[in-house]
């Protein structure tokens, strides 16, 4: 794998490859879940990114199952010093928002379930409109304060508010966001690109781009007249129906097929390869389908694959 990737000003290093832990608990058991985590760290895996709210939306389950399986992962393998662990609060059932209350409340319960004692990096999963960004910048400074987070980062944000963020941290000597995650992917730029990719470059901030691989459809397993058994086929499938996916995925076709790599890889190289991302996002249900996911940090496409892709994904 690459060298490690700093995120922001924090002077975290990290792996470039984050392990996304939506999966944890939900599409893989506590079993799998561990393989995978193993897998993942035997490979210089570093980063692994989970949130309160994973998998709430599952029937019977109350919100933190992912923090559960992923504490319960570090103190078995006694590597908590070995890793950078992101989460994130705004979503949990129990905790919804960023008023201070709730803010301080999830943290200490994402503390409680991880079994750590200090969260890496915490994000705010979605921002809270009704709450004016001074109470969420100071809520989240206190909690850096206080030892009980490294850094912070935002998530699922406007331009307006993450400057607006970023503003009042400065003036007031804050904790300032170091990252952003977004929503960002070949089928997915206006998602990104425009006013918050600005946004992050004029603040510094490292882009941790989520749905990196289009829940799926980018690895191209999706074809037409193909059934994929996933809990996450409806989504993925839909971009099958568009002109621009069916692009796409020839395009993934042909380059993959120059370089010997699978699909996905091609589709995270052409992320890594975009200005402001820093380490690559996903999740993996199984071990074997984490290697196409290590090599995306080793393989460089030239400009013109780079350009074909882009082109295609217009």
């Amino acid at each position: 794998m690459s060298a490690p990737l700093t995120l922001g000003n924090s002077g975290i290093e990290v792996s470039p490859l984050a392990l996304g832990g939506n999966v944890f608990g939900w599409t893989a058991d506590e079993k799998q879940s561990f393989a995978v985590l193993d897998a993942y760290a035997a490979g210089g895996g570093t980063f692994v990114d989970t949130a309160d709210s994973y998998s709430a939306w599952v029937e019977g389950h109350r919100g933190g199952e992912s923090e559960t399986v992923l504490g319960d992962w570090l103190a078995s393998r006694g590597n908590r010093e070995d890793l950078v662990i992101a989460t994130k609060a705004a979503r949990h059932p129990e905790h919804l928002g960023l008023a201070a209350g709730t803010l301080r409340a999830a943290a200490e319960a994402s503390l409680r379930r991880l079994r750590i004692e200090r969260i890496d990096l915490f994000y705010t999963h979605f921002d809270d409109p009704d709450v004016p960004v001074e109470e969420i910048i100071s809520t989240l400074d206190e909690l850096v304060r206080a030892g009980k987070v490294r850094a912070v980062a935002a998530s699922n944000i406007s331009p307006e508010r993450l400057q607006e963020s970023l503003d009042f941290s400065d003036r007031a000597g804050m904790a300032r966001y170091v990252a952003l995650q977004a929503h960002y992917s070949l089928v997915s730029r206006d998602t990104y690109e425009g006013g918050l990719q600005s946004v992050a470059e004029r603040g510094g901030l490292t882009t941790i781009p989520y749905f990196g691989l289009a829940a799926g459809f980018l690895t191209g397993k999706y074809r037409p007249g193909r059934q994929v058994d996933s809990a996450r086929a409806g989504g993925a499938a839909k971009h099958l129906e568009t002109e621009r996916g069916r692009r796409v995925l020839a395009e993934l076709d042909k380059v993959a097929e120059a370089h010997g790599a699978e699909i996905a890889t091609v589709a995270l190289a052409w992320l890594a390869a975009r200005p402001t991302v820093g380490p690559l996002l996903a999740s993996a249900r199984v071990p074997e389908q984490l290697p196409a996911l290590f090599a995306a940090t080793e393989l460089r496409l030239t400009e013109e694959e780079l350009a074909g892709l882009t082109a295609a994904s217009d």
